[in-house]
């Protein structure tokens, strides 16, 4: 199982202090909301680089892959050396949102074969609660300072360092196994649907939003907590944990949610998004997994 999930910001500062500042990540990023740059630029962690969820972190969207498909590889190594990683040095990423973002880099890096990338523990929240200074880039409202323009980095990525599914392999986890659909309940109940093209759930996957990983400070439940939280939907029981939900974001804050609690899971990162395009694919509502 599996390497560290988070840093908190006592450790990061600590690392800073000392000159072993690791890569800082970024990730401004929102449903609906285009202005994760304008964010970031009003201010950020200093030496933070600003990483674009839509751009950097998934490929172009389609029915069949969804609206977040995983990124060519190739394409993904040419954003993380432009954003200054290096084998063997650390990496830790964060956002504005309680990590629900930043897990989408955290999630790809990792399963890009980097070991040592980790979450910063209740996020750019937790960085201002401790009273630490931000940064910001030209042109924002707050004292300007420079965008950070790291030196290129040399990492090498090599895919396969967490598992993923399909379309057929979730509905095979939700079968035989135990599939948990991390959106809202109000999207998995089918009572609304902001953005794909249907309402409803993967037929057999059991709801288990993501905003119940966290606490109210942003940072993550404790592992005993989330543990019981995952066991009471099945996950003690099930041989294979699968997780989906909009389109492979916060289902990546999911799946650190779980390794936190002992269990190792697998992305759908096409989720409802490429689900609910296929007409094909049946659609469950209610609050029931059936």
């Amino acid at each position: 199982m599996s390497a560290r999930v988070t840093t908190t910001v006592a450790e990061l500062r600590e690392l800073i202090d000392s000159g072993q500042t690791p890569v800082l990540l970024d990730v401004r990023w929102a449903l609906g909301d285009a202005h994760g740059r304008d964010h970031y630029e009003a201010g950020h962690i200093p030496g933070a680089v600003y990483v674009d969820l839509d751009r950097e972190l998934a490929g172009p969207p389609s029915p069949e892959g969804g609206r977040h498909p995983l990124p060519d590889l190739a394409d993904l190594q040419a954003a993380a050396r432009s954003w200054g990683l290096t084998n063997g040095r650390p990496v830790v990423v964060y956002d504005n949102l309680g990590n629900t973002a930043a897990a989408r880099a955290w999630w790809l890096l990792r399963w890009a074969g980097v070991p040592e990338v980790t979450l910063l523990d209740g996020a750019l929240g937790a960085w201002r609660a401790a009273g630490l200074p931000l940064e910001s880039a030209p042109g924002a409202t707050e004292p300007a300072a420079n965008t950070p323009d790291p030196e290129p980095g040399d990492i090498v990525l090599r895919p396969g360092g967490l598992p993923v599914t399909d379309a057929d392999g979730a509905a095979q986890l939700a079968a035989s196994g135990l599939l948990l659909d991390a959106r809202a309940g109000e999207r998995y109940r089918g009572e609304q649907e902001p953005v794909d093209p249907r309402a409803g759930h993967i037929p057999g996957a059991v709801s288990a939003p993501t905003g119940e990983n966290i606490a109210a400070d942003g940072t993550f439940l404790p592992p005993e907590e989330l543990r019981k939280r995952f066991e009471d939907r099945g996950a003690g029981e099930a041989a294979v944990i699968g997780v989906y939900c909009g389109s492979g974001v916060t289902a990546a804050h999911q799946i650190a949610a779980l390794e936190i609690a002992g269990f190792d899971a697998t992305l759908f990162p096409g989720s409802w998004s490429a689900w609910s395009a296929d007409p094909a694919r049946p659609a469950a509502t209610g609050p029931l997994p059936s």
